[in-house]
């Protein structure tokens, strides 16, 4: 596979990377950790270097599987973690506080038996903390030899602006894909001149790109997707045309809809690395497949055209979760 480099880092990582998250939280009950391990195994075998995770994902427990999964070969892979939620988990709000930073970063190495940490997000933004002094913590984390590279997710062109005035943001990781693309307003923009690199996950729009997933699909009552707003039944039927067109593009490319909407977000920018996640061996070589699926600029426009008759419709967060993106 290809590499791409985020941004003016230095950070080389696969052109697709594997997000994680899912194998242990967030769409239903969690793979067993030996399937888990053999997928994570499998990506590499394929060609991807880049892997996310977050102290979030089960407190420890996707880190820790990650860690195992990616022993025999750790010195030729990147590895992406976050801190920033109270007691790591998502639903208690945020935390940023510098203390709490140096203790997310040292359970990290632990969970994932490793020296250093290559790139650390800030998983939102913490309005109760100055961005200046969580830049501050990174620095010295960074000085020290335990994080390579710093990072931010979710976060709004002003904290990216102040962040990356006292130590050097490599990358953002926010939500970005042909079911949602807001970032192409402002913050496309603005990474682009501060020369920091684009993460997106959910570039398959949480599954909605595959094709696979209608206006009947029903979710397991665990499933992330129950409580998110684009996803009521309604909203789905309504979406519908986007995975027309994906589809209708596919058929002529011999290729399937995932590959195409992967293929469209490589094709944005030469700084973007998509994460997308699965669980499934056979939905991992299709998405790589995507990494090497060609648009044309014919390609491109058709799609660009027929964007800008589609409204997609309903938020990509209930309101609660809503109220702390784009800070």
């Amino acid at each position: 596979m290809k590499t791409r480099t985020l941004g003016k880092s230095g950070l080389e990582v696969s052109a697709l990377g594997l997000g994680c998250m899912g194998l242990t939280f967030g769409y239903g009950s969690a793979t067993s950790e030996n399937e888990a391990i053999d997928l994570i195994r499998k990506a590499y075998d394929l060609g991807v270097t880049f892997f996310d995770t977050a102290e979030a994902y089960s407190q420890g427990g996707n880190e820790t599987l990650l860690g195992k999964a990616v022993a025999p070969f750790r010195d030729k892979v990147v590895i992406a973690t976050k801190f920033g939620f109270l007691d790591g988990d998502a639903m208690k709000g945020v935390d940023s506080r510098p203390e709490r930073i140096r203790q997310v970063a040292e359970n990290s190495l632990k969970y994932l038996k490793t020296d250093y940490i290559d790139l650390f997000y800030q998983h939102r933004v913490d309005p109760n903390v100055p961005m200046e002094d969580v830049a501050g913590t990174i620095q010295d984390l960074i000085k020290e030899g335990k994080v390579k590279h710093w990072g931010m997710s979710e976060a709004g062109v002003e904290s990216i602006r102040r962040a990356h005035a006292v130590q050097p943001v490599a990358a953002l990781q926010s939500e970005y894909s042909l079911f949602y693309r807001e970032p192409e307003k402002e913050i496309i923009p603005t990474l682009e001149e501060l020369g920091i690199g684009f993460v997106p996950f959910s570039p398959l729009g949480k599954g909605f790109l595959t094709g696979t997933i209608n206006e009947t699909t029903q979710f397991a009552a665990d499933d992330f997707r129950n409580i998110v707003p684009r996803f009521s039944e309604e909203n789905r039927k309504a979406n519908q045309a986007l995975v027309d067109l994906v589809k209708d593009i596919a058929i002529e490319k011999n290729a399937t809809p995932a590959q195409v909407a992967l293929a469209w977000l490589l094709a944005q920018k030469p700084w973007i690395a998509p994460i997308p996640g699965t669980t499934k061996i056979h939905r991992l070589e299709e998405n790589v497949g995507g990494a090497s699926l060609d648009l044309s600029v014919d390609d491109l426009a058709k799609i660009q055209n027929a964007l800008q008759t589609i409204e997609i419709v309903g938020e990509r967060y209930p309101q609660h979760l809503q109220a702390r993106v784009g800070k």
